[in-house]
């Protein structure tokens, strides 16, 4: 397997990198993976990566949930039950962010389709883009979308879209700054950006270190911490305009982070540590363990 290895960090180019940690592909393959910290723009990144064309293979597993909908254990089930909720938050950023209630939205990386599928019903002209062949088979299968394939966004019209969104996909894809400057074509003029990755400056990261389940490597090819984000959208001519917290991230992510930690469900040490970095996100946007990013065009 033909693996990349980064001279320059991917984010911001500079070439103050090192490596900060190794963390396991716990879904997959039970590999370990060097994790490397850049001291320009506090990014980090997954060293040594399968190429694009080889990363597939690390998808495959009926535990990962947003291509396959599982509902087996304990933790899929409370995020089915917090998506419910999530859905609805989704729905009133991009309502806030578009300042309209209905439009066109294009969602990239629709995964099976939910977050699509209950802005259709909503009153949004929506068009997705999802990588894996099986999860838009899903999405036709539980919503009948009919997903496209994510190398539509480079034959897509400009100028299409009110809103882009990105919910949790930013963190996944190789050709990461392509796909900035892509969205920004297709974008409307005064269209609206949401970008929502994990936080790892987060108080759930900082308790798990090298377990925190949101490194997810080697699906997750970048590490973001807010100033990371912002420097590396301003070099697009981005503004991020707002931050809004995903609040129920810090309790899925400490559940899965104590079952990789202690082999067990630790329910009640996850949950309790979830708690904590519930807690210090209400004070803190910043420290939260997912950040919806709110951004727009500079003009």
């Amino acid at each position: 397997m033909s693996l990349i290895s980064y001279q320059y960090c991917p984010l911001c180019g500079s070439d103050h990198i090192a490596h900060a940690l190794n963390a396991v592909d716990y879904t997959v393959s039970k590999s370990s993976f060097e994790i490397w910290h850049c001291a320009h723009c506090t990014g980090r990144f997954t060293q040594h990566i399968p190429e694009e064309s080889q990363i597939g293979a690390y998808y495959k597993s009926e535990e990962y949930i947003s291509h396959t909908e599982t509902k087996e254990g304990l933790v899929n089930r409370l995020y089915h039950s917090a998506r419910k909720i999530t859905l609805r938050s989704k729905q009133n950023w991009v309502k806030s962010a578009a300042k309209q209630k209905e439009g066109s939205l294009l969602d990239i990386g629709a995964g099976t389709g939910a977050f699509a599928h209950f802005m259709q019903q909503t009153g949004w002209k929506v068009t997705c883009l999802e990588p894996d062949e099986g999860a838009r088979a899903n999405a036709q299968t539980l919503y009948k979308l009919a997903a496209l394939p994510s190398e539509a966004l480079f034959t897509i019209e400009a100028a299409q879209f009110d809103v882009v969104t990105m919910w949790h996909v930013m963190e996944h894809v190789h050709n990461l700054h392509g796909y900035v400057e892509q969205i920004k074509r297709v974008l409307k003029p005064g269209g609206a950006l949401l970008i929502a990755v994990p936080n790892y400056t987060s108080k759930d990261a900082v308790i798990y270190g090298e377990h925190w389940a949101a490194y997810d490597v080697p699906r997750h090819l970048y590490h973001f911490s807010p100033a990371a984000m912002q420097q590396m959208l301003l070099a697009h001519g981005i503004t991020v305009v707002k931050k809004h917290p995903m609040v129920f991230d810090s309790f899925y992510v400490s559940l899965l982070s104590e079952k990789y930690k202690s082999g067990g469900s630790g329910l009640v040490k996850g949950f309790w540590n979830g708690f904590r970095s519930y807690r210090k996100a209400l004070r803190n946007v910043d420290v939260c363990s997912s950040i919806v990013y709110e951004c727009k065009i500079q003009a």
